[in-house]
């Protein structure tokens, strides 16, 4: 046994004894990432591209279960301030590790860095990228594979493989972002000009002879969902988002914006030929059918480097999209009775700023400039207020170990794939598109599933409803929202403030590392007693509400319940030390009018009659209070 293994911090019990049954020793896998400024062309136009260490494509991140994985982060794109969050990985106990800015950590600005450090519990096929506005379709992201010799399927297959689609854009994200803020956001989504496997597009994936694959496939795109098949071979599905499953045979898998899915193919005896490899970008995806430049990728299954490439055939029709048919392989049981039912309606609506926003319960979204993560921490009792963190997070509390039933409507057409960090969760009903809304009394009489599958990225389907349900038992700040990035700019992002108490009860502020602290200095948040202070403003955490130009069209709805005693108590208690001063600014002035109004006479007598003293005109101080010379003539003797 290696020694100090049994240290590693937020390793579980169950992975613990895991590790100690099978004679696994777990690892420490370290990687130095200076992220910066490259140029290349997969679509065969070279542009500007976000890159690790002078390289792009990224690098693919492979690690053992229980394996410690440490991630020293470096910025130096000089322009753009970054983070890395782990997509699909829980972050159990660690939950400030998650990447996502501003809910559970600071943008790592520009010159600045920042060390990720967890340990992986979780098998199967995940993936890294940036979480700071609409960068990481700029290039930063890459697959993060955690390898299980456990795996219920270890003896199904003699090779791995991991393969990534992608929708990509010719032009840098910042000026599409710019173009479709300046168009009115909405329906304006910028169309990819390119559809990407493994990163280019004309892969080749060589393959020996009567070999079965397991291929990790991952679809790290913008926002297109992909239809993906290999002509004439069979797939055979054995795990979604991180979650084993029974096998299930496909000829054609559909895999949304963030979602992941590995499977089994078995080449053939015969290399006499090689076969197409197909990821198709869905039209779908987006409000009313959308044109693609390159709506297909085609890459090949190469049995014999000698014979050609032959042309991909026409697919004919897709395949539905459900994850019904699913089975999990640990057959979890359904979670039932939930306690917290949260409805999430999808909706588009052009607020007072003129922009047609993405809204859920007809409210928008704005990114907080405190994380929510140092919120919970830094809030005491309040922290189980949803107001705390803003009228503009949409936040949810969720108190710990309960059961938590999630339903998304889409009112509008097109799809849209939400991903929940720090959680999978079960799929208790996915509908058909144009399904419309499901009600209690329905889910009642529905025959719910036994055992359902689990994801982290579910897709709702347009016109349709998901039902989803988890246990809350993690403590944290959790965002969940759709994949498509400028969706999630748009609006459609929900806060799930996890057990804040709990979590109160584990960590500090002043016990987070200091380079997380430190990044959050470089990006204008600092620490002073314990509490997190926006250093452009002059409250303290609880001061930063989210101010917008579009906040009073939806005071109705966030004022809902909330009555202007109760605000008026949170503002003062949660502003105590500036309500103080203020107090005791205005004693004063009321005390020196009360004192003046009385003796005034008796002074105005008294220097009237006294020729003792001659006094000079008063300068004008207060104009001159706050005025420093210049920096030489300061100091000049």
């Amino acid at each position: 046994m290696r020694p100090g293994w049994a240290m590693i911090p937020g390793l579980s019990l169950q992975t613990l004894l895991l590790l100690f049954c099978t004679g696994t020793l777990a690892d420490t896998v370290y990687h130095d990432f200076n992220i910066t400024w490259v140029r290349a062309g997969p679509s065969g136009y070279e542009r500007p591209m976000i890159g690790i260490n002078g390289q792009w494509p990224v690098p693919v991140i492979h690690v053992d279960l229980g394996d410690r994985v440490i991630i020293n982060v470096y910025n130096q794109l000089g322009n753009q301030s970054t983070s890395l969050h782990y997509h699909g990985l829980f972050m159990n106990t660690t939950s400030y590790m998650d990447g996502a800015a501003g809910t559970s950590q600071c943008e790592i600005a520009p010159g600045a860095s920042l060390t990720y450090d967890f340990t992986v519990q979780q098998p199967g096929t995940y993936w890294y990228h940036s979480h700071v506005k609409t960068q990481y379709p700029d290039g930063l992201r890459g697959a993060f594979v955690v390898n299980d010799p456990q795996s219920p399927h270890r003896d199904s297959y003699d090779e791995e493989l991991v393969l990534t689609i992608s929708d990509w854009y010719n032009v840098e994200m910042e000026i599409l972002l710019n173009q479709f803020d300046a168009a009115g956001q909405g329906m304006h989504e910028p169309i990819p000009d390119a559809n990407l496997l493994n990163d280019t597009i004309n892969t080749q994936v060589m393959v020996q002879a009567d070999t079965t694959y397991l291929i990790r496939l991952i679809n790290v795109g913008a926002i297109v969902g992909q239809y993906f098949w290999i002509e004439d071979h069979e797939m055979s599905v054995v795990e979604v988002d991180g979650v084993y499953t029974q096998q299930a045979d496909k000829t054609m898998i559909y895999l949304g914006a963030g979602q992941r899915c590995s499977f089994l193919v078995k080449t053939k005896a015969d290399i006499s030929k090689n076969y197409p490899i197909v990821a198709s970008l869905d039209a779908a995806s987006f409000m009313g059918r959308r044109q693609f430049a390159q709506q297909n990728v085609t890459g090949w299954l190469v049995y014999d480097q000698e014979q050609s490439l032959p042309a991909a055939s026409d697919a004919g029709a897709y395949a539905l999209i459900s994850d019904m048919d699913l089975k999990p392989y640990d057959m979890e049981p359904l979670f039932k009775d939930p306690s917290n039912i949260i409805n999430l309606n999808l909706t588009m609506r052009t607020l007072a700023d003129g922009m047609h926003h993405w809204l859920l319960n007809g409210a928008g979204y704005e990114l907080p400039t405190i994380p929510a993560f140092y919120q919970a921490l830094s809030s005491g009792s309040a922290a189980i207020n949803p107001s705390t963190y803003g009228n503009l997070t949409n936040a949810f509390i969720l108190d710990h170990n309960e059961v938590v039933e999630v339903v998304i409507y889409n009112g509008m057409s097109g799809r849209h794939p939400f991903h929940s960090h720090g959680h999978n969760f079960q799929i208790v009903s996915q509908s058909a598109p144009r399904a419309g809304y499901i009600t209690s009394d329905e889910m009642v009489n529905m025959n719910l599933p036994l055992s359902p599958i689990r994801r982290d990225t579910v897709v709702v389907e347009s016109g349709g409803h998901v039902v989803l349900r988890f246990r809350a038992d993690n403590p944290g700040t959790w965002i969940f929202h759709c994949h498509m990035e400028w969706h999630s700019h748009s609006g459609l992002v929900a806060t799930m403030i996890e057990a804040p108490l709990k979590l109160q009860e584990q960590l500090s502020i002043a016990g987070l590392p200091l380079d997380h602290l430190a990044a959050c200095a470089a990006a204008g948040v600092s620490v002073v007693d314990g509490h997190a202070i926006d250093n452009s403003k002059t409250g303290d955490i609880t001061d930063d509400v989210n101010s917008s130009e579009f906040e009073s069209e939806n005071a109705e709805d966030y004022a809902e319940g909330e009555s202007f005693i109760s605000n008026a108590k949170n503002f003062f208690r949660q502003n105590m030390y500036y309500t103080g001063l203020a107090i005791l600014f205005l004693f004063c002035t009321v005390l020196t009018a009360i004192v003046g109004y009385r003796y005034w006479p008796r002074i105005t007598a008294t220097v009237s009659q006294s020729t003792k003293y001659k006094y000079m005109p008063l300068q004008d101080l207060a104009s001159q209070e706050n005025v420093q010379p210049p920096a030489r003539e300061r100091y000049q003797t």
